[in-house]
């Protein structure tokens, strides 16, 4: 395909935006410093874009690539850097790789939506947990949605070098992130052969990430940083008392953020004292002993945080409109803020409500508690995801290693 010089890119671009809903302001905007980097472009004597060129030009006039590589960019900064960024997502993939959809539905074609909406009947009807409905649904619709960008206006018209084209936009994303998109792809394909809509086996043509979670050390905490995230949170306020309760659970029982969220009152049995529920990801029950620090922080809150509401939820918002928590909420915003209070690093890793039940585990597992016993209190179905936490045992590797003398004597 001919490459097209910047003249010819910039009108098919702002087509794409258009098409996509950007606001009168935002597309005056980008068209002035499209206007900038084509006088620019002129001055240095180019007529195709480049990312050199781009660097360049951003660099001369905003002075942010420095910021750019020490994290420090501010939100106008950031999209000065979006707009070469886009320029060249568009002339190498022939589309615009939307990071954030913000609210914005992602399917405005109605062949495409009613193909989506049937796929989302699909999931429930083969019983898949609303987590898993949720990420092939809204995945499966970016697939679509480039479908669509690239003029195919039919799921028969799909074909594997379309398909691979749209595996080269997640270029950049972590392994997980594209390991989920492929393994949505691969069960929206499973849809489309099933009710014939193709006639190809995409699925089994797809192949997934090589890789495995195993390989990657979990995030935890030591037991400095948890005291200090502690401190950090004002456990006189309502909002504290919810804060301190939620933390507690994710610490201290290993429950995922979605299953904190989706607590209710009838989950606690306060007089055997333990907690009863169905894990939103396995969808199996599972029962904890309910530990008098995190029972009597849960009571803290009922008495004296949560708000006089008619819900049966246990955790809820404390700002307008009171109620449970959102599905797409998965409270790391929560846990930044105590960091901050607490001045740890928030770069240092990632830490999130999740990193803190790898914590609970790896604890338990310094503690010499038996893998099984772990796999079980975490909810894992097999113990296979249990034995990542091995590797933030570092005593326990150690003891694992080869003499060196002794593997030398024995060749």
């Amino acid at each position: 395909m001919k490459k097209r010089t910047l003249e010819e890119l910039i009108p098919n671009l702002e087509q794409e935006m258009l098409r996509l809903g950007y606001t009168e302001g935002t597309m005056n905007f980008y068209r002035r410093r499209w206007q900038m980097l084509l006088q620019f472009a002129q001055e240095k004597g180019e007529t195709h874009y480049s990312e050199r060129l781009g660097m360049e030009f951003v660099e001369k006039y905003f002075h942010i690539l420095g910021k750019d590589f020490n994290r420090t960019l501010s939100q106008s900064e950031t999209q000065e850097l979006r707009i070469i960024r886009m320029l060249g997502d568009f002339q190498l993939h022939h589309t615009i790789l939307r990071r954030y959809y913000k609210h914005k539905e992602i399917l405005t074609d109605s062949y495409f939506i009613e193909i989506s909406n049937r796929f989302k009947q699909y999931c429930i009807d083969k019983d898949y947990s609303k987590v898993t409905i949720d990420h092939y649904v809204k995945q499966s619709a970016r697939f679509m949605d480039y479908l669509f960008s690239q003029k195919v206006k039919d799921c028969k018209e799909i074909n594997l070098t379309v398909i691979n084209d749209y595996i080269k936009t997640l270029a950049g994303y972590t392994y997980k992130t594209v390991e989920q998109n492929i393994c949505s792809m691969r069960a929206f394909f499973r849809f489309l052969l099933e009710t014939g809509e193709t006639q190809i086996d995409f699925a089994s043509k797809t192949p997934m990430v090589q890789a495995r979670k195993q390989t990657r050390i979990p995030s935890v905490w030591t037991e400095d940083e948890l005291k200090k995230l502690f401190a950090a949170i004002d456990r006189g306020s309502p909002k504290g008392k919810r804060d301190y309760a939620i933390i507690l659970m994710a610490c201290c029982l290993g429950l995922r953020c979605t299953d904190i969220k989706n607590l209710k009152m009838e989950n606690f049995y306060w007089e055997e004292k333990k907690l009863v529920f169905t894990q939103s990801k396995t969808r199996h029950a599972l029962s904890l002993p309910l530990t008098p620090e995190v029972g009597w922080a849960v009571i803290d809150y009922l008495k004296y945080g949560r708000p006089k509401i008619n819900s049966s939820y246990v955790f809820v918002r404390h700002m307008a409109p009171f109620g449970p928590f959102s599905e797409d909420d998965h409270l790391n915003q929560l846990i930044k803020r105590y960091m901050e209070l607490a001045h740890l690093p928030t770069l240092k890793k990632r830490r999130g409500m999740h990193s803190l039940r790898h914590t609970m585990a790896s604890m338990l597992l310094e503690q010499d508690t038996p893998l099984s016993t772990i796999s079980d209190i975490l909810g894992h179905v097999d113990t296979d995801s249990t034995a990542v936490y091995l590797k933030v045992d570092i005593k326990k590797l150690k003891e694992c290693s080869l003499d060196f003398e002794e593997v030398l004597n024995h060749e």
